[in-house]
This record gives structure tokens, sequence and C-alpha cells, in this order.
């Protein structure tokens, strides 16, 4: 299912929801979205023979590492905090720490494809049984996110909601901003302001390292043109 890039100007589902929600629903449900989208992004860019070599490699290297240190610090920094308040919901827990282990699986799949090794007669792009591997693990990654997401979100909200006081989060946010690896996270902005309205990334991007913010704008530019060409349209 490919997940097309969202109009900032119109009206999201979830605007009103928002409104009221917790800044720890707020960022956690954008987040998930961004991670919808790259996995999708991933398997429509894979398909297509014009999208250059290196433009997969760092969207397959961002997932790998994205996806790996959010289940990491959902597993050992958030899961402990809902637990102190809400004990009840450990089965629950471990029942998604088990699909994170799962997931890990697929990612080591995706991770394992030589991308900037060997090359083609081309040179900067994938020959047909490249793009093959890439594209069928990028589906074992994007079917096991979202199904993931599926059993989590309904589970995580609430928690997020009733237990999750507004200082826990943002020192658990400060952990996760402060752990990132730095590996293409001007994507995450660029996907950022596709799934969130502008009020909602603002409100996370203010967190980001003071050293940073005077580069958002470039950063923001090399986004849509990486994934311009990530959809086809800038190759």
């Amino acid at each position: 299912m490919h997940h097309a890039p969202l109009d900032p100007k119109v009206s999201h589902p979830m605007d009103m929801k928002a409104g009221r929600d917790s800044q720890a629903v707020v960022e956690t449900r954008l987040t998930h979205e961004t991670h919808r989208l790259a996995t999708g992004l991933l398997v429509d860019a894979a398909g297509r023979p014009s999208v250059p070599r290196q433009a997969l490699a760092q969207l397959r290297d961002f997932l790998v590492v994205n996806l790996r240190h959010h289940h990491e610090t959902e597993d050992e920094w958030l899961w402990p905090l809902i637990l102190t308040a809400a004990p009840e919901v450990k089965r629950a827990l471990d029942d998604l720490s088990e699909e994170h282990e799962r997931l890990d699986i697929a990612l080591d799949r995706l991770a394992d494809i030589g991308l900037t090794g060997a090359k083609d007669h081309d040179g900067d792009h994938l020959n047909e049984d490249e793009r093959h591997a890439v594209r069928e693990a990028a589906v074992a990654v994007r079917d096991s996110v979202r199904d993931h997401l599926d059993h989590e979100e309904p589970v995580l909200f609430p928690a997020l909601r009733a237990h999750i006081a507004p200082a826990q989060w943002a020192e658990f946010a400060q952990r996760v901003i402060a752990t990132t690896p730095p590996v293409a996270g001007h994507l995450m902005i660029g996907l950022l302001d596709e799934v969130g309205t502008p009020a909602e990334v603002e409100s996370i991007l203010v967190n980001m390292p003071a050293p940073v913010k005077p580069l958002l704008p470039a950063l923001r530019d090399q986004a849509a043109a990486d994934l311009r060409v990530l959809r086809g349209a800038g190759s």
C-alpha cells in the first residue's frame, strides 16, 4: 500500500485528537507514521530501476538503525516506566517485545544485503536480481512493522495517556534524541513533515540539539530532494 505525501495544508484526521492528546502520544504517533511511510517507500523504491543504488542504501540504512533504536528504547526505558504505574500490562508489553525480536530478524536480513559493494554494469543502479532481493526483504520489514504497530498502538497510546507524566516523557524523549544514531537523520525531518501538521512537527523539533536547529532548512531541502529521487521524480 502506497502512502502519498500528506498535504500540510489539509486537515489531518487526527488533528482534533492531537489537540488534546499528550505530547507523548503525539510524538509516538508521528514516529510510528514515519515508520509506516518509510518502510512502504523502500518497497516502492526498490521496484524502480531508475532509483540509484546510493539512494536505496541510504533509506535502507536509515530504516534499519532507526527501527532498531526505536524498539530498543521502548524495551529498555519506556516499558519499565509504564510498568511502574501499571503492572497489569506486563503481559501485553512482553508480547510486544517478542514482536520486536521478530522484527530484528527481518531487519538483519535487510541489513545484510550488500548495496555499496559490487555494482552492475551501470555502476550506480541495482540490477534486477539485486532489486528483487532488496524489495523482498523490504516487504518483510514493512509488513512486520505495520502488523506490530497495529498491535502496539491500542496498548501503548492508552498507557501513555494514563501513566506517563509530561516530565517523564520529556526525559525519555531527550534520552532517545541523544542516543539516536546519526544515519541520514534529515530523512526523519522530511518524513515528519509529511505525516504531521506543522504544529505537531514543531513540537518535536523544538527538542533538537541547539547546534542542529539552524541547519533545519538545509536538512529539509536535502530530505525533499532525496525523497523525490526515491519516488522516481528526481533521477
